[in-house]
């Protein structure tokens, strides 16, 4: 093996190595029966990041304008339980916060359908958590996601 292709393997990452290997993982969403791109399809990260930070931004707007008049310790802290709250209220009604309904997305559950309100709970706690939202599967869902069994498409 010449270095470059060492190198090159080692910059792309072991999946990457894998499939230059042989072996075939499929498409992200492949595994739970959505299609490869278009509506229906798993998010892509940025449209996740995206949306989050708009999310993010309003809480904050919300918690400085009207809750603490202000910039303080709290407001970060009031904006983390306005995000709580605007993610059950907005997720278990109508499936889309304003970030992700900006950004083309919606959370179902895995079988396709609305979630339920213990699972949206679930899903938003470990949301405002954030460590479970940065670790991710091979589909590109956080594990707040796998632990609800919700998965967020494109619309």
């Amino acid at each position: 093996m010449d270095n470059r292709e060492a190198m090159g393997s080692w910059l792309s990452g072991p999946r990457e190595a894998l499939e230059n290997a042989g072996a075939d993982f499929g498409y992200r969403g492949e595994q739970l029966g959505l299609p490869e791109s278009g509506p229906g399809s798993i998010a892509r990260p940025g449209r996740r990041v995206g949306a989050l930070v708009v999310d993010w931004a309003l809480c904050m707007l919300i918690a400085y304008g009207l809750v603490t008049h202000g910039y303080n310790q709290a407001t970060g802290n009031w904006a983390l339980l306005i995000f709580f709250a605007l993610g059950v209220l907005t997720v278990g009604t109508i499936g889309c916060t304003p970030g992700k309904r900006l950004f083309g997305l919606r959370v179902v559950s895995e079988a396709g359908g609305r979630l339920g309100f213990g699972r949206v709970v679930v899903r938003t706690v470990l949301l405002c958590v954030a460590i479970p939202a940065l670790i991710w599967d091979r589909d590109g869902r956080g594990l707040h996601d796998r632990l609800a069994k919700s998965v967020e498409v494109r619309i």
